[in-house]
C-alpha cells in the first residue's frame, strides 16, 4: 500500500480491487470487523476506510446485508416516455420498463398517508395551506440497490375520487389509473436542480451526507386543475434523465444518430 494514513491506504487497495474485478456489484465486503482482523488496525481504522468508499458512491451500506458493492453503470431515464402516445398498455409502472430495458431487477418500498400540506406542497397543488393530501412514497431498488426515492402528492378529493388512496402499490402506475378515471393529464412542467443529499436523504439512499443527487420535480395537470406533484431523487453520478419531444419518427431519427447500439436504460457516453 502507499504511504499515508492507515484508514486512506486500506481504502486504496479496496479502490482498486474493486476495479480489478475481485469484487463484483452485489458483493459483500468484509465487515468493519473482518477488516480490522484482516489488517489488524483497529474498527475505527476499518470504518474510516470503508466510508471512504461510500462517499466515492463505489460502495453502499445495507442494514441486513453489510457493505456492497454498487453497480456503476450510468441509468437514463426519458422522462417522456410515460406521455409517448404509442407506450403500450402493461401492468408494471414506467419504473419498471427502464429497470427491464437495461436488464437490471426492480423492487420498491411503498408507503402511503394522508397529511396536512406544507406551504411548498400547497402551492405546488393550488390548494390552501393545511388541506389533507395523499403522500405516495416509493423507494425504488435496482438489484437491491437504493436507486431513488420518490414522493408524489395528490390533492385528497381526486385521490378518493381515481382510488389512489389506496395503501397499496398500484402496479401500472398512478398516472394510467388518474387517465382511466378520468383525470389525464395534459401538461407538465418539470424541474431538475442538482444538490447535496441532506442526512435523511443519505440514509434512505445508502450514499454519504453531501453527494449530489439530481432532484427532479414534475407538476402535472390538467384543463381543470393540477393533479400532482412528483418529487423523485437520485444519484446524480448513477443516473442521467433525457427528453424525447416531438413525433416518432424524428425521435426514431435522433436515436439512430445515437447509435445502432442505443439501448433505452443505458445511457451511452
Amino acid at each position: 500500500m502507499a504511504d499515508g494514513p492507515t484508514y486512506l491506504r486500506i481504502a486504496d487497495l479496496l479502490r482498486e480491487e474493486i476495479r480489478a474485478g475481485r469484487w463484483k456489484p452485489g458483493d459483500r465486503l468484509p465487515s468493519h470487523a473482518e477488516l480490522a482482523e484482516q489488517m489488524q488496525v483497529s474498527i475505527t481504522t476499518a470504518r474510516n476506510a470503508i466510508q471512504v468508499l461510500v462517499t466515492e458512491n463505489l460502495v453502499y451500506t445495507a442494514t441486513s446485508r453489510g457493505t456492497l458493492v454498487r453497480n456503476q453503470e450510468v441509468l437514463e431515464s426519458v422522462v417522456t416516455d410515460h406521455i409517448r402516445p404509442n407506450r403500450p398498455r402493461a401492468a408494471h409502472d414506467i419504473f419498471e420498463e427502464i429497470a427491464r430495458a437495461a436488464d437490471r431487477e426492480p423492487s420498491k418500498e411503498f408507503s402511503a398517508r394522508m397529511e396536512p400540506a406544507d406551504p411548498q406542497v400547497a402551492q405546488w397543488l393550488d390548494i390552501p395551506v393545511d388541506s389533507w393530501v395523499l403522500a405516495r412514497t416509493v423507494v425504488q431498488y435496482l438489484d437491491n440497490e437504493p436507486w431513488s426515492w420518490e414522493v408524489s402528492f395528490y390533492p385528497r378529493d381526486l385521490a378518493e375520487a381515481t382510488g389512489i388512496d389506496s395503501p397499496h402499490d398500484i402496479a401500472e402506475g398512478t398516472t394510467r389509473r388518474l387517465a382511466d378515471r378520468g383525470h389525464g393529464e395534459t401538461a407538465h412542467r418539470d424541474t431538475v436542480v442538482a444538490r447535496p443529499a441532506s442526512a435523511e436523504e443519505a440514509a434512505v439512499l445508502g450514499v454519504a451526507t453531501g453527494t449530489v443527487l439530481l432532484d427532479h420535480l414534475r407538476i402535472g395537470a390538467n384543463h381543470n386543475r393540477v393533479t400532482r406533484a412528483t418529487r423523485h431523487r437520485s444519484i446524480a453520478a448513477s443516473n442521467r434523465l433525457a427528453y424525447e419531444l416531438g413525433d416518432e419518427e424524428g425521435t426514431a431519427v435522433i436515436r439512430r444518430v445515437l447509435g445502432g447500439a442505443y439501448r433505452p436504460g443505458i445511457a451511452r457516453p
